[in-house]
């Protein structure tokens, strides 16, 4: 056979074996969501899945809020992929033989497997919605004093950050225009520096005493009226202006106040205990080196 036409058939099988794997891969892709690269280089790629198991080591309150942002999104999945990569080459030369290496994979694998036995033994031992909040119920119940809560205030606020003469003059710029009817949440949006509160129009919500610096809380708690203005409030910020909105006496919260709260406790109650019985159960059967244990602790006091 002409050797010019055995390379071109090699070539075009080599064509179609690849064009056939990239169909596949497309294929698996449309049927599991979770395959879709994010990332693909020659030998790795970072798949929607990955992201997923990496975002895990976030609190979850705050998965949403760090990956719904594309820029984010895109440095996570970047750096994911650098390190697969890193890890790609490490295998290939041999690293994954190392001792050290070695143990410092096992002990990854133990942390990730035994975390999703820990989510198992969590689920299992967590009752059903009902009995949880029948538990709450009975929390709440049993310490009505706990549920005690202390006058609060309601109020709303501009801030003129720093505490110089041109943030003072306009801090009683923006006082005066309140006198003469401005509406308090506008003038927040459009002048406040406190963006958080700026955006609820200057709202801060209600607190007790003992939860803002001494200055505020002070000027806070003399306003007696909803609606009352104060007047210009120097605290280490800069100039506060505040309005009240409400006032509440002291009370006992109700439960639906603190159901959530409640029936959060219970659950994590439950995951703990659960969690204890089984590592108790663990350690029953593990004999402990206590010679080999000193020796470490030693080694690493005679390397001071």
């Amino acid at each position: 056979m002409n050797r010019c036409f055995s390379v071109q058939i090699r070539h075009a099988a080599a064509v179609t074996a690849t064009a056939a794997l990239v169909l596949c891969a497309t294929t698996a892709q449309a049927a599991d969501p979770a395959a879709a690269a994010l990332i693909q280089g020659e030998s790795v790629a970072i798949t929607v899945q990955d992201m997923q198991a990496d975002s895990l080591r976030m609190p979850p309150e705050m998965r949403s809020v760090v990956l719904q942002k594309t820029e984010t999104v895109m440095q996570v999945a970047s750096n994911l992929y650098a390190r697969r990569v890193f890890a790609e080459r490490a295998a290939a030369e041999g690293l994954d033989k190392n001792p050290q290496v070695a143990a410092a994979l096992k002990v990854a694998r133990d942390k990730v497997l035994s975390d999703a036995m820990l989510e198992q033994i969590d689920k299992k031992a967590v009752p059903s919605d009902a009995a949880v909040e029948a538990l709450a119920r009975n929390i709440y119940r049993a310490k009505p004093d706990r549920f005690k809560a202390d006058e609060e205030v309601k109020i709303r606020h501009i801030l003129l950050a720093e505490k110089t003469p041109e943030s003072r003059a306009k801090a009683e710029q923006v006082l005066d225009e309140l006198k003469k009817g401005a509406n308090f949440a506008v003038l927040a949006k459009e002048r406040s520096a406190d963006t958080g509160s700026a955006a609820k129009g200057g709202e801060l919500g209600y607190f007790a005493k003992g939860r803002m610096v001494p200055e505020f809380e002070t000027a806070a708690f003399a306003l007696s009226k909803p609606g009352e203005i104060s007047g210009l409030v120097e605290t280490k910020f800069g100039y506060h202006i505040l309005q009240l909105d409400e006032r509440r006496p002291p009370r006992t919260r109700a439960f639906d106040e603190v159901r959530e709260e409640l029936m959060k406790e219970v659950r994590t109650t439950a995951a703990q205990d659960a969690r204890v019985a089984e590592a108790q159960k663990i350690q029953q059967g593990a004999k402990i080196n206590h010679e080999a244990i000193d020796a470490f602790a030693a080694s690493y006091k005679a390397a001071k």
